[in-house]
This record gives C-alpha cells, sequence and structure tokens, in this order.
C-alpha cells in the first residue's frame, strides 16, 4: 500500500512574522500601502477627532483605508468580515500593523467617507497620470445597476403604500376578530397569531410614519415615481438577471489603461438624465490634472442608453468627438441585417420583455397617402386625422386615429394594441416631407453610421464593459452596505478607487 505524509493543513503552529515580509510587491496589497503611506495627504480625517487632551486613541485613517479597501478587493464589503480578517488574516494583520479595530468602527469610518472621499479620488487620478496611465484620446461612460441595501417589497407610489397599510390593519383586525369568534384556540396558536399581529402592526406604523414624513417624489413626466421606505434614494431597476432595488453606478473611464475618471450613483433617474452631470465631472477631473484642453482632442462614446436630442445639443457644446448611438444602430448595420443569429436573439429578447406577445403594428405597417392625407390600417379600415401637423424634435408629423367601434370589433386587435380600447382607437403618426431643421439626432445617425464612425463606436465595449466586470465580479463587490444617495455615492467611488490602485499595481515596483 501506498503511505502518504500526513496533511496538516489544519493544524495550528506558532511560527514568527515579521508583517513587512507579507506585502509582496507586484500584488494589490503592495500598491495598497504604498499609496496610502507614501503618497496620500490623509490630513483631512484629523478634523474627525478632537482626542489630542482625553478620550481614546484613535485608529490612523491610513489603517483604515488599507483594511477597507483591501477588504472591498477581496469581497469583503461588510465590516464584521473586514473586522475578522484582521483577527485571522495575515494579510490584514499587515496592513493594519496588527490593529484589530471593532467592526463598529470601520462601519462609522466608510458611512462618514462622503466628505473625503472626493480628495482621495482626485490624488489617486493625479498618481496614475504621473506613471503614464492616462491617455485622454477616447472616453466612455457607461452604468452598472448594483443592489442596495434596502428590499424591493418595501418600494411603491405613495398610493400603493397607503394600499398596503390599508392590507396591513385590515389583517391585523382579523387576527382579532377570530379570536374574538373563537374562544377554544389554544395557547401556542395564541401565541403565534399574536406575534404575527405585532409584526403586522410594526410594518403598518412604519409605512404611516413613512408616509407623514415624506414628500412624493415626482418623475421627469411630473407623475409619482416609486419611494423605498427603507431607502428612498433607491430605486426598483430592472436587470438581466431580473429585477432589483438598487442604484446605478456611473462611471467615466480613459482608454488606454481603463482608468476610471469619473464615478457617481444615481437612484431613481434614468441614464439619460446623468450624462451632463458626468460630464461637468469629468471636466473637474480634467482641469485638476492640468489639462482641461483635452475636451477639445479627445474622443467620447456611450451607448443608446444616454441618446437622447437634449443631450446631443449638451455634447455638441462641450467640444468632445462624440459618438452616442441611438435605439436603431444595430438594425442599420449592414452586418446585422443579413444575420439570422442577430434577428433571433432580437426575437428571443423581444419574447422575454413582452412575455410571449406577438409583435405590435408598426406606423410601417400602417397605409399612408400623404397627398390625400388618409390612412388605413392593416386591417383595411379608414382612420381619422387626428392631428394634421405636431412637431417633434424638429420633425413634423401627421397623427391619425381609429374609429373606436373598428378598434373594438377588430380581429388584429391584439397585434395592433397593447390593452383593449376603451376611449379611443389606435394611434398611429407619419413623418411630412415638408422642411424642417436637420436635428441633432438626424446628425449623430449620419456621424455614428460612417465607416469611421462604427469603428470609433466599437471600441466602447472593450473599453468601459470589462471595467463594470472586473469591479463586480472579479472583486465581488456587487452590492451596497449603505443608505442614502450621498454614503452609497462614497462606497460606489471606493469600489472605483480599488480598480485604479489595481491598475497602478505593476507600475509601483
Amino acid at each position: 500500500m501506498a503511505n502518504y505524509k500526513p496533511d496538516l493543513s489544519s493544524q495550528n503552529k506558532f511560527i514568527p512574522i515579521d508583517f513587512s515580509q507579507q506585502i509582496v510587491p507586484g500584488t494589490f496589497e503592495y500598491a495598497l500601502a504604498h499609496i496610502v503611506d507614501n503618497r496620500l495627504d490623509l490630513s483631512g480625517f484629523d478634523k474627525w477627532y478632537a482626542n489630542d487632551k482625553k478620550g481614546a486613541a484613535a485608529y490612523p485613517p491610513s489603517v483604515m483605508l488599507k483594511i477597507i479597501l483591501f477588504g472591498y478587493s477581496r469581497g469583503f464589503i461588510t465590516s464584521r468580515r473586514i473586522a475578522n480578517a484582521c483577527e485571522t488574516n495575515i494579510t490584514f494583520m499587515s496592513l493594519s500593523g496588527d490593529a484589530q479595530p471593532h467592526w463598529t468602527s470601520i462601519a462609522s469610518f466608510v458611512a462618514k467617507m462622503k466628505d473625503q472621499i472626493e480628495p482621495l479620488f482626485t490624488q489617486v487620478l493625479l498618481i496614475c497620470d504621473e506613471e503614464g496611465l492616462i491617455g485622454r484620446n477616447m472616453f466612455a461612460i457607461d452604468g452598472c445597476k448594483i443592489k442596495s441595501n434596502a428590499s424591493k417589497e418595501w418600494s411603491g407610489t405613495f398610493e400603493e403604500l397607503g394600499r398596503k397599510h390599508a392590507k396591513l390593519k385590515r389583517a391585523s383586525e382579523q387576527i382579532v376578530e377570530r379570536h374574538q369568534a373563537q374562544d377554544s384556540s389554544n395557547e401556542t396558536e395564541v401565541e403565534y397569531d399574536l406575534r404575527q399581529k405585532v409584526k403586522l402592526d410594526k410594518s403598518a406604523d412604519k409605512i404611516e410614519q413613512f408616509l407623514a414624513m415624506s414628500e412624493e417624489k415626482l418623475g421627469s413626466t411630473n407623475k409619482p415615481v416609486k419611494s423605498n421606505i427603507t431607502d428612498p434614494d433607491s430605486a426598483k431597476m430592472t436587470t438581466s438577471k431580473g429585477t432589483i432595488q438598487g442604484y446605478n453606478g456611473i462611471a467615466i473611464n480613459d482608454d488606454k489603461h481603463q482608468i476610471i475618471m469619473q464615478a457617481q450613483v444615481w437612484g431613481s433617474v434614468g441614464e439619460q438624465q446623468t450624462l451632463a452631470p458626468a460630464i461637468e465631472q469629468l471636466n473637474e477631473a480634467l482641469s485638476n490634472l492640468g489639462t482641461p484642453e483635452a475636451f477639445e482632442t479627445a474622443a467620447f462614446t456611450a451607448d443608446s442608453g444616454f441618446h437622447s436630442e437634449k443631450n446631443l445639443e449638451f455634447m455638441a457644446t462641450t467640444g468632445l468627438n462624440t459618438y452616442i448611438a441611438d435605439t436603431q444602430f444595430r438594425s442599420r448595420n449592414p452586418l446585422f441585417k443579413t444575420s439570422e443569429t442577430y434577428h433571433t436573439e432580437k426575437e428571443k429578447r423581444r419574447l422575454k420583455r413582452s412575455k410571449g406577445r406577438p409583435k405590435l403594428f408598426t406606423s410601417n405597417d400602417f397605409h399612408f397617402n400623404e397627398k390625400q392625407m388618409e390612412c388605413r390600417c392593416p386591417a383595411g379600415k379608414i382612420l381619422w386625422l387626428s392631428c394634421k401637423s405636431v412637431e417633434s424634435n424638429g420633425k413634423s408629423y401627421s397623427r391619425f386615429t381609429g374609429y373606436l367601434n373598428d378598434c373594438k370589433h377588430c380581429p388584429l386587435q391584439q397585434q395592433c394594441m397593447r390593452k383593449p380600447p376603451k376611449d379611443r382607437g389606435r394611434q398611429v403618426q407619419f413623418l411630412l416631407n415638408a422642411k424642417h431643421q436637420i436635428s441633432y439626432t438626424d446628425k449623430m445617425r449620419i456621424k455614428i453610421d460612417s465607416s469611421i464612425g462604427r469603428r470609433q463606436y466599437s471600441k466602447r465595449l472593450g473599453l468601459i464593459e470589462p471595467v463594470f466586470g472586473n469591479i463586480t465580479v472579479n472583486k465581488g463587490m456587487n452590492q451596497f452596505t449603505l443608505r442614502g444617495q450621498d454614503k452609497v455615492n462614497a462606497q460606489w467611488q471606493m469600489y472605483c478607487l480599488v480598480h485604479n490602485i489595481e491598475k497602478l499595481r505593476n507600475s509601483l515596483l
């Protein structure tokens, strides 16, 4: 029989440790320790403490930054895991100088970082620039939806939350009514129902207090949007893996080494509304680096989520050579137009979004005679001219509406309308050939459909997408532990700080 040496991997052993020898050059922890100890100005943290004459000594900000950022890089995003690692992991011990802060001290430090993260982020950008990692040739923007420290079950408009409050109160009252009608219930059932009643009353009081102390949020169209009781700044967001309660982490990075130049989170705000603030912050970052003129020579790319006439008009004033795709960009590409795989996958995504419902008729399926100003639907019915000329994005359209009786009894209704008609029939509008000013959307469509435009825009995928993959998948920073946009924004910038410091790993040998 074979004879093997015993496995002692679970054996405790006392050995002499030199903490300074545990931080190996070329690793993330080496770059982190070198930058925090030698390159960053941490004097801004001094105002947090007034313990020079009385009170216990505080943990140095350098120690707290090192263990927190290193913990984030290993997917330890909770304060308890970081505190436990400082007691059991030799690398954490080496970074902290064998300090073992309590998890509450770590949590408090992270929660207060909103006042200090901007200067630190800028200082790391300056170091990246000194090491030649920022090229200023092309910038790309994108967003990453990340879960917040709040449950989506506590989301809703004020009207929806009011209905939920009434439902909880009614369920609580039914427990009392049931016990009044049944005096023979045993003690176990009574105790269980009483616990349930306490939970229901607590939840109802929580909703009632929120509705009384908060103002309802309104969207861009001035309509009520969903609020969250636990974290009002977060929002329900649809992702490829389902609906989450979270924030959209926006970032702009440089093309040379994928250094993140700007980072900010947004809650119940669409991506289109984040472009202008992000560009202003990018301009500020370049000014801090001493190169505000980079806008005149650099290119800028963004996907269709950031496309709007207003955004294109704004980008025209920045000086950036902009390439922002619209929603029909792929369908106009000759390579995709003849691709069976593209059309098959597109139809699969459409069926998933529409839950198997058939594709609805578009304006191209209607028969429009501009000379006679007549329109017929696919079923052959005449539509009446509801608006002869309506302006939209600098273009003029004619709008037609189907007769209500025709649409109610139409055999193609399910393929034409999302819901059965109640007060009016199907509406459709057509672009008129009247002279109109060329919109920024038209200019961008011509620009991005050119061979140069497609080649420039194709760089976006390899420029920005790997950044989010590195942060959320490789590093495991895929959830926020704080609540409130200010605190979550600081944590998102700390996540991005980890990414930038990792890029410096090979430059600080």
